[in-house]
């Protein structure tokens, strides 16, 4: 796979690119971060959950959204601290 996406720099980087990147679209955060396994991962998740927030029965409807909003919040959390670490 390509590591076009991948940030390298000297081990003092900010999350905040990562962070914002997974805001905007769950799991490209750790594609920037060069974490391609987790990136499919988080954003397959979200877009399950989100699909089946859309269609589901309104019970059904409220715990896919909690599932999304849940895997959204740790795709930014997870993109600003490994962005960090890197």
């Amino acid at each position: 796979m390509s590591k076009a996406l991948v940030r390298r720099g000297s081990g003092n980087g900010s999350g905040v690119v990562p962070a914002i990147c997974s805001a905007v679209i769950p799991g490209v955060g750790q594609l920037v971060n060069g974490e391609t396994d987790k990136a499919i991962g988080v954003f397959a998740v979200a877009v399950i959950a989100g699909s089946s927030f859309l269609g589901a029965l309104p019970i059904l409807g409220s715990a896919a959204a909690l599932i999304y909003g849940a895997t959204w919040l740790y795709g930014v959390a997870d993109g600003y601290v490994q962005g960090r670490k890197k």
